[in-house]
């Protein structure tokens, strides 16, 4: 069974920088690594929701990857998604993740044909984690977006027996019965990485370490400080900061969501990450402006 250093702190959810024609803007991604570097952040995780996964090809995941990993230089750790409805893309992405220097790997469950049973996911998953097992492999658990809401306790006990380098699991679901079950499964053997950044708080209440998030990227300060209040056990510090995570994801949603209005955000704070691909679509200059108000009235510091 492989043993792993646990992860602590931030890790951000990283997005992907698109030119106008919607071609991946490769050269902005070591403006990105510098500026999440001048941050508290102690990782990213690129080629997932946040990174539009769903709608990048093969290899520009590859090539994503591979910018992110010689951009960091070290800096930080490096968190590949490899997940895709089609279990040897998985694969191969998983190895090319090895090759490449990541820290980890990442695994979303299949969302079009999806598995019914926690021995088809375990089935599913098994060698894509035989494809880098010297890595850890964490299972993203996201029921919202796959609809795939199967026990997580059962996946990672089922799991284990067969990939040694299963981690843990990125647990992006407000369940909280069933992430603290995951926590203290088999005396916390396994790492729980919180997803939902709006409820960090009650993540770290449960005792997880470390958290995978789209907004770190913006408010790293923010959860810094969530992170360091709850170490010191002052609750009514975390609860300010965390009501002041709600009330920015709350405008988030006025613009699309996490995705949408998060790279709209990135790139009123100057990092370039153009727009979206379809189906999303961009945000008009009208949207821009009453996004800029929205955070202004937050005293939002860009």
């Amino acid at each position: 069974m492989a043993k792993f250093p646990r992860l602590s702190g931030m890790i951000a959810a990283t997005f992907t920088p698109m030119k106008e024609n919607g071609d991946i803007n490769y050269d902005e991604i070591k403006r990105y690594a510098d500026y999440i570097a001048s941050t508290p952040v102690e990782g990213v995780f690129v080629n997932g929701t946040t990174g539009e996964f769903s709608s990048l090809t093969i290899d520009e995941r590859r090539r994503i990857l591979k910018f992110w990993v010689d951009a960091a230089e070290g800096r930080f750790k490096v968190i590949c998604h490899v997940g895709s409805n089609c279990q040897r893309d998985s694969m191969e992405l998983a190895a090319h993740a090895a090759a490449s220097g990541a820290y980890g790997i990442g695994c979303i469950a299949p969302s079009f044909f999806k598995p019914a049973t926690v021995k088809a996911i375990v089935d599913f998953f098994a060698p894509i984690a035989a494809s880098a097992p010297e890595f850890p492999f964490y299972y993203y658990n996201m029921p919202s977006m796959t609809g795939v809401n199967l026990p997580v306790d059962k996946i990672l006990a089922e799991g284990r027996k067969v990939m040694p380098n299963l981690a843990g699991t990125k647990f992006t679901h407000n369940n909280l019965m069933e992430m603290g079950v995951c926590i203290n499964l088999q005396d916390g053997e396994f790492e729980v990485l919180h997803g939902y950044d709006e409820i960090l708080v009650s993540g770290l209440a449960m005792g997880a370490k470390a958290g995978v998030g789209s907004t770190y990227n913006y408010i790293p300060s923010i959860y810094d400080g969530i992170f360091k209040a709850m170490a010191a056990s002052d609750l009514e510090k975390a609860r300010e900061l965390q009501l002041k995570s709600i009330k920015t994801v709350e405008v988030i949603i006025k613009y699309g969501g996490g995705v949408r209005g998060g790279k709209a955000i990135m790139n009123l704070i100057g990092i370039n990450c153009g727009e979206c691909r379809p189906p999303f679509l961009p945000l008009t200059k009208e949207e821009y402006a009453a996004l800029e108000a929205d955070l202004d009235a937050l005293g939002f510091v860009k």
